[in-house]
């Protein structure tokens, strides 16, 4: 009979700086900030022979890299119903309640999401995470929570599992 295990990973390296702003309506929105992003992840599954759930340097450096490539960009969400994304050359044109914003491509990183939010964010995450099946499946893992933090106490948790 096979036992699960919960591991938690949460080190220093799994944080990126981005700004960005969060749209609450057709007409209503932040203005343009930027956060620290803190993630943190608990993975679960079996406990193998040799007393081992998992090889924790995979996760890790996934999730380094995915830190990496958002570290430090202007963060627009792809998917809004709000915003219209023109490619303007070495700018994207942003589109918003009439208003125009210009955003350089290169400090610019468009992602899949409706909202630039924490909890679009820890979607993202877990499902870049979870993408490859193939090392989950390897691995023996049962389920994913990926936590993201915009700041201390403000945290948001998605799931993945096998069922």
């Amino acid at each position: 009979m096979s036992r699960l295990v919960s591991i938690e990973i949460e080190k220093q390296f799994m944080h990126f700086s981005a700004a960005h702003f969060t749209i609450f309506s057709a007409t209503e929105r932040e203005r343009l900030h930027g956060h620290n992003y803190y993630l943190a992840v608990k993975i679960t599954g079996e406990v193998d022979n040799n007393g081992l759930c998992f090889d924790y340097d995979l996760p890790k450096e996934r999730l380094r890299d995915m830190c990496n490539r958002l570290d430090e960009y202007m963060l627009l969400p792809e998917f809004s119903p709000y915003l219209e994304i023109q490619d303007a050359g070495e700018q994207y044109r942003v589109l918003y309640d009439k208003v125009e914003m210009f955003f350089l491509k290169s400090d610019t990183q468009i992602l899949p999401l409706k909202n630039i939010t924490i909890e679009e964010l820890s979607g993202y995450f877990c499902d870049q995470l979870c993408s490859d099946k193939a090392w989950l499946t390897e691995l023996k893992i049962d389920s994913v929570d990926m936590k993201i933090s915009s700041g201390p106490g403000q945290w948001a948790v998605s799931a993945w599992s096998t069922s």
